[in-house]
This record gives structure tokens, sequence and C-alpha cells, in this order.
């Protein structure tokens, strides 16, 4: 490097020399440390510096002004970090930075102008980032600890080393779960000891594996404040003391002296261990009390037996209190451990259970009964003893009776030497006759404190007999039937179905009908199908649906019930009827008249009615009628009388139709009527807008009745409001009035107008011929005539209660007159006079009158 004052010198020099043309070497830029563009002095860069970043730039000049080009080496061998751009002085890393292994860089940089070059000698810096975690000298490490280390004491020091700087390179120690560990370790020392107030216990716990976290101060690594963290474990090794009492194993000690037992013979080995098994010592054993002098015991095996033979034993039960000592190397009896050792002289065990009859050991037992005996009732028929001919706990055993569900129960359920055997009814209802006819039990008898398990089996078989416990039951709830309504009498409607499985005649089912809407049906006692009575008529138009019970009964009068709901279908049997064959109208021109029919079926499409014009006089081509409501009105060119007389020639506006009326019902009927409309034009009034108004709605008197009260509440409200007007007025001048008389006007002269709402006298009225009025009978006549029926008679059907035999009904009713069938001409048919409108509720009272007249006649026939 040169310093500045050297270069200004030989500026100076130079220029003094100018003439000669002297070449001045370029430089760089000396900016200082911290400074990312000059000659590299001083530079420092982290580690972490990804590869690829633009680091520095090299800045110089040429005294000269020529373009300088920069360079950039490394000495032979050494690493190449760093790329320069030649024109720019850009200075790009290329390697990755490591301060652990490299904490500084030599690096040539130089400046040429062409003809001089500069190279100098810089030194980066590589500044340390916390990328290294801390890594442990002394661990992983197993290690020995004696059992009796003092609670406090020291057992090892951790030792860790962190390669960063600074609070990267500072590193603190921890444990994993020091809550649940016996251990602490110092903080900063690395120092780990065993927890004050804790100790070791090899018996407890031989080996504890201890997980130390070392964990660097925390730095910067890649923008980011980053802590490191290391772990490794220690294992501690317990080293067992000679501190703990031999302990037995396989505790509590019971055995048995039997009958046939010998001296000598082995009666049961006690066992026990050193508790110190890290260094176990010898054990020896020897009793302390309750042997009596009968039992010994070796001394290095523990092995028990008898001295004796057992009838000379005085005791039942020996309770023993056997030792086992340590031995020490030197032979020396040392710490010492006692448990109780339980000898029972007991019976052989050489008779099983047996079970026993009325005439000695037996092993099958039967028993016949009815079905559903009471709950809890002992089954008395079976006499069954149990016995062990052993003694003690040898002749203890338990009963059991295994079977189908739980419908038995035994007692008692243990038994010592002998017992009488008692089965109890314990679930009545499985008890089914119909559901098992017989019942097949075994009987189990099972020794209970005995090696040998001896036991003993009884088969037990219980014959069922029947009772009538069941009531017949229908296969369903209800059932739905459908009839058409001219289905003759005895006419199958529906079938049900009982079963009873109860066996013999209690099984037979006998099936019965009742109810309100049951009057009209039988029932076939034994196959269950209900039929129609034989006089019996429906008629979906007086009472389409019926429901009622039927009932299933066994011969003890067990019975269930069912409902039945029966739906008579309508069929097409009524004609649609106008009020009247002969009907006269009004038309207004626009304004449409309505003739209407009604059929008495009660669905549809049987009762949807359709209407047409059949034949219109004396022109066929001036109406149409509205197939669905039956309005009649002119056709759409015609809007005035001009037109009508134009087309008839006529001055007279009259016109005959025939319309028809037909349902929809297969087969369809029709009816025909006979309507006289007279046409006229809307004439305005003398009484003004008020006349026209009630000329335009003679033919809507609720129109009419509408628009005056209209009027008279209009009237009413204007009275009011003048009055209470008048009212306050006075009220507010605070003056009295003077009384007023009031002069009434003579009524002034009535208007004179002529009706619109009068019909005059019909051309018609000629036509009619009166008739006299027949008296109203059971048989009903329709005073419509249909085209395509040649006799329709309807007849209503008997009252509801019915008996179960009805006598025949009358085949000829005097009055009974049969329905004409008119045929469709141009000609008007004669108007019989109007009968008196008689509604469906009349009908049947005159139905029910004649019923009753019908039967008290019958009475005094009889009585006769």
């Amino acid at each position: 490097m040169y310093p500045l004052q050297n270069i200004q010198a030989f500026s100076d020099v130079f220029t003094s020399l100018s003439s000669a043309h002297a070449d001045f070497a370029p430089f760089f830029y000396d900016n200082g440390p911290y400074i990312f563009n000059g000659n590299l002095a001083l530079f420092s860069l982290s580690e972490d510096t990804a590869v690829g970043t633009h680091i520095y730039c090299l800045n110089g000049t040429d005294p000269e002004g020529q373009e300088v080009r920069y360079g950039l080496s490394f000495d032979p061998g050494s690493k190449e970090y760093f790329r320069v751009d030649p024109k720019s002085g850009n200075i790009t890393l290329v390697e990755q930075l490591d301060r652990e292994k490299q904490d500084s860089i030599d690096v040539l940089v130089s400046i040429t102008d062409g003809r001089s070059q500069v190279v100098e000698r810089v030194t980066v810096f590589v500044m340390d980032a916390n990328d290294e975690k801390p890594e442990f000298q002394n661990m992983p490490a197993i290690i020995d600890v004696m059992e009796t280390t003092e609670s406090g004491s020291s057992i090892y020091n951790v030792e860790a080393v962190d390669k960063d700087t600074g609070s990267g390179g500072s590193i603190t120690y921890f444990l994993q779960n020091p809550q649940s560990t016996l251990f602490a370790v110092d903080r900063h020392s690395g120092v780990l000891r065993i927890k004050s107030g804790e100790m070791l216990d090899y018996e407890k716990t031989k080996t504890h594996f201890v997980t130390v976290i070392v964990k660097d101060g925390g730095g910067n690594l890649n923008g980011k404040e980053q802590f490191m963290s290391s772990s490794a474990t220690l294992t501690i090794n317990v080293i067992d003391a000679q501190d703990t009492p031999p302990s037995f194993i396989g505790t509590p000690y019971f055995g048995y002296v039997y009958e046939i037992s010998v001296p000598g013979s082995e009666i049961f080995t006690v066992l026990a261990k050193d508790g110190d098994v890290g260094n176990p010592n010898p054990v020896r054993y020897s009793f302390e009390d309750g042997d009596d002098g009968v039992f010994s015991i070796n001394k290095t095996s523990g092995c028990i037996t008898l001295l004796t033979l057992p009838i000379y034993l005085k005791r039942e039960i020996f309770n023993i209190k056997v030792k086992a000592s340590e031995v020490s190397p030197e032979g020396r009896l040392m710490d010492s451990g006692v448990t109780t050792a339980v000898i029972r002289v007991v019976d052989l065990n050489n008779n099983p259970p047996t079970f026993y009859g009325e005439n000695g050991p037996q092993n099958m037992f039967e028993l016949t009964m009815y079905e559903h005996p009471p709950e809890g009732e002992i089954l008395r028929g079976l006499k069954i003893t149990v016995n062990d001919s052993d003694q003690g706990a040898n002749a203890k055993f338990n009963l059991r009776l295994l079977g189908p569900g739980r419908m038995l129960r035994v007692v008692p359920q243990t038994v010592l030497n002998e017992a009488q055997v008692t089965i109890l009814v314990e679930d009545s209802a499985a008890m089914d006759y119909e559901k098992h006819h017989f019942l097949t039990y075994k009987l189990l008898a099972v020794e209970i404190d005995t090696p040998e398990r001896f036991s003993a089996t009884a088969d037990i078989v219980i014959h069922l007999l029947d009772t009538n416990d069941n009531a017949p039951k229908f296969s369903s709830d209800y059932y739905i039937a459908r009839i058409p309504e001219n289905s003759p009498g005895g006419s199958n409607v529906v079938s049900v179905t009982a079963e009873d499985p109860d066996s013999g005649p209690w099984g037979d089912v006998k099936y019965s009908i009742y109810g309100s809407g049951a009057d009209l049906f039988l029932i076939q006692p034994i196959s269950g199908i209900i039929y129609t009575q034989p006089w019996a008529s429906l008629d979906a138009e007086v009472r389409s649906k019926y429901n009622f019970y039927v009932k299933a009964e066994d011969t003890e009068g067990k019975y269930s019930l069912a409902e039945v709901f029966v739906t008579v279908l309508d069929l097409n049997d009524h004609p649609p009827a106008f009020n009247d064959n002969f009907l006269e109208k009004t038309m207004v021109i626009g304004a449409p008249v309505k003739i209407e029919a009604v059929d008495d079926d009660a669905e549809v499409p049987n009762n949807v009615i359709e209407y047409a014009i059949m034949k219109a006089e004396p022109d066929n081509n001036i109406f149409d009628i509205d197939a669905d409501t039956g309005e009649i009105m002119l056709k759409s060119y015609i809007k005035s009388m001009a037109i009508i007389q134009n087309i008839t020639k006529q001055r007279d506006c009259t016109w005959s139709l025939v319309v028809q009326a037909r349902d929809r019902g297969q087969p369809s009927f029709s009816t025909t009527a006979v309507i006289k409309i007279d046409i006229t034009e809307a004439t305005q009034l003398s009484g003004g807008p008020l006349g026209s108004f009630l000329m335009h709605n003679r033919n809507s008197p609720l129109q009419i009745l509408g628009m005056l009260a209209g009027v008279i509440s209009l009237m009413v409200i204007v009275t009011v409001i003048i009055s209470t007007a008048t009212f306050m007025r006075n009220k507010k001048s605070n003056r009295v009035q003077p009384n007023r008389r009031v002069r009434r006007r003579p009524p002034n002269q009535l208007w004179n107008f002529r009706n619109p709402l009068k019909v005059p006298e019909a051309p018609g009225e000629k036509f009619r011929v009166d008739e006299e009025e027949p008296e109203p009978e059971v048989i009903v006549e329709n005073v419509n005539y249909n085209n395509n029926v040649t006799d329709v008679v309807r007849q209503w059907p008997p009252p509801p209660c019915a008996p179960s035999l009805p006598p025949p009904l009358p085949k000829y009713m005097p009055g009974e007159r049969q329905w004409a069938v008119p045929t469709v001409s141009a000609t008007v048919a004669p108007k019989p006079r109007k009968k008196p409108n008689m509604n469906r509720q009349d009908t049947v009272n005159l139905a029910l009158v004649s019923e009753l007249k019908m039967r008290l006649e019958q009475k005094r026939m009889l009585k006769h």
C-alpha cells in the first residue's frame, strides 16, 4: 500500500515532468473499515453469509483517467472463497464460510490500467454466527455408584464445549424431567449430584438413566436469534450393599398331611433369598416356633418333612414360624427373615360326590308337569339326594343346574357332605309348551377346595303338558278392504286370519264381528271370510267408509281383536241432473248466462260434468258454452242486436237451446235440458246511471244489494260528519242558537218507470200443464232424464241397525213410477208441475218411517 503523502509527492513530480508524458500507476481508494467499497482492507464477513451474495465492491482510479480493471487472487493451495467482476469490481462469495475452520482469509487484490498494475494483500475476517451445537466431551457414559452414597454427594462431572464465540459459546446444563429423577446438575459447572433428601436403593432400581441437556446462550444465525442444544444419556448402575435381610419367595406357604402319609414324607419346601441380590450371601433355615417336634426342616434346602405317623398328630392345623438367616463369609449369622408355614392334616379325597334317588344311586330323573307353573314352586316330583363320603374340605362341593335359559334354580348351591336337592321354578313364562315339549337339564356337583376337583352329573328330564295359555293372534292389527258399490249381497269383502298356538281344541278359532259399522256385514266363523249381508246394498253416495272390529276367540273365551276398514268404491251410477228440464234465461249482450247440473256420484271423475250445446234454433252458430262452468255466451263478434237480427232476419230475439250435461265416468251418462234465452241490449233507463246499473245487473241481485248498502253507509257517514262539524262550531261560538222550526215540504211526485227486473210472462208458459203433486214415497225418483240409461231406480239402504236375518224386501211398492226416457228434438216438451225440493236427510227420514211402518205391519201379521 502507498501512503497518500507519497502519492501526492509523486503527483507533483509527474506534473513537473509532464512534458516527458510519464505513466502513473492506478491506485485503490482506502475507505477504512466498515465500508463496502475500496480495497477490501479490514473487511469482515459473517460465516452464515449465503453463497452467491454480493459482499463488496473494489473501488480505485487511474491518475491519467484510464479505465481500470480489477483482479482478485489467493495464495497457492488456498481455497478461493471470492470472485470479482473485472469491470465493476463487485466481489461475490462463492464458497461457504466456516469460522470454526478458518477465521481469516488472505486475499490479493489488484488494479490495472492496462500498463501498470498495483497488487495489495488484504485480510478478510470471518465473523462468528451461532451455527454450532454444544458438544459433550465425556458423554454418553456409564458409571457405578454405591447405593449407600450419601444424599447430596457429587457423582459425576459433565463436560461440554461450544465452538462458537460470545453468547453462542456459553453453555448451561439441565436435566430432562428433573422432577422424576433422584439427581440434580449444576447449571454452570455440570456437576451431577444426588438430590438432597434422596437415597439410592438397589432393591428398588438397579439402573438409572439420566438425560443431560446442554444449551448455548443463543446468537444470530441467518438474521434470526438461534439457540442450539444437545443431549446425552448418563447410565448410573447402583452397586448393591449388604443392607437387606433375606426374603421368602412364594409365600404364603400351605401344606397338607394326608391320612396315608408316612414318616419322612416331604410336605413342602420353603425358599428364601438374600435381599442384597447384587452380592448375595447364603441362607440357613430353621424353625422358631409351632412345629411341636413332629416336623423337621433342612437347613440348606428348606424342605419340611413329617417325623411321625398322622394318627399321632394332636392338631389339625399347624402354624410353624420358619426363619431364614444370612451367613457371612466368616460363617456367622447376620440379618434374618421370618414367615409362617401352615400345615393342615386332612382326610384323603378318594370319594367323589354321588346322586341318590329313592332306590339308591341314580343319574336320571324324570318329571311330567303342566307348563307355566308358579314362580318359586318346588318340583316335588323330583326326590334327589347328593352325598360325598369324604371329610372336611374334601366333602365340600357346589351344585349347578345346566340347561336352556334360567327357568329352574337348584337349592342349596353349596353342600358339605350331604343334602336334599330342591329344584325351584325361576322363570315361569319361559316354561312354554309351545316352545319346548320337554326340558333337559344336567345337575352338576363339583368339589370346591380339592386338587382333584371330583364331580358328578345327573340328567333331569321334564315333560311339559299343554294348557290354554294363548289367545288367538291376528296376522295383522288391522285389515283394509275395498268393494264396489254395485256388489250384490253376499259378496266377499276380506279374509282375516288368526292363529292360536295351543294344541287340541284350545287351538280352534271362531270369528265374529261387531261395532257400529258391522251391520251390513257377516263373517264365516271358521274361515274368517267377511262378506256383505244378503240384503245389503252399498252406496258410496250414502256412506263410503265402514269400520268395525273382528274378534278371534278360542273355546275358553280367550280372544284378540283386529280392526277392519272397508271402503265402498264409487261407481258412475248417477247421471247429471238439471234443476229443471226447461229453463228460461234472459241474456244481455256482452254478459253470459249460467246453467248448472248436479251429479250425485261421490268421487271424481264420476261427478265431474262437461257441458255442450247440442242444438240451437233458429240459428246454431251464435252461442258458445264453457264446458266446465256451463256459462253460455254469444260469439265474440256479436256486439249488438242489429248483428243478431241481420243473422236471423227476424226481429224476435228468442232462442231455444238443447244443452247436454255429461259426466266423465265410465260409462259416461248424460242429460239434456231445453234452455229458452231472450237476448236484449243494456238500455239506458230514465233513472240515469242507477237505472243502467240495475238493468245491467238484473240477474245478480247480490251486486244490487251491495251497491244499495254502500250508498246507505255513505249517507250515514256524511250525516255524522255534518252533525259533528255543526256541534263543534256552536261550542266554539259560545252562544245560544235560536230555535228553528222545521217546515216539512210536501212529498214530491214519485218517478214512474218500468221495472227492469220484472220478467214478462214467458211464451213457454202456455206449454205447462198442471199436475197433481204425488205424496212423497220411499222410492226417490229423479226428475231428470238420461239419454243413455233406460231405467234407473235408486233405493236407499235399510237403516243401520239391521237384524242378522232381515225379512225380504217387498218386490213392489204402490205409487212407484218408472222413469221416462225422452228424445231430443226441436219441440218443447210440456213441463210438469215442479215438485217441492227434498234433500237427502228428508228422504232418509221418509225411508226410516216407511221401514218402521213395515215392521209394525209384519208384527201385526205374525200376531194374527
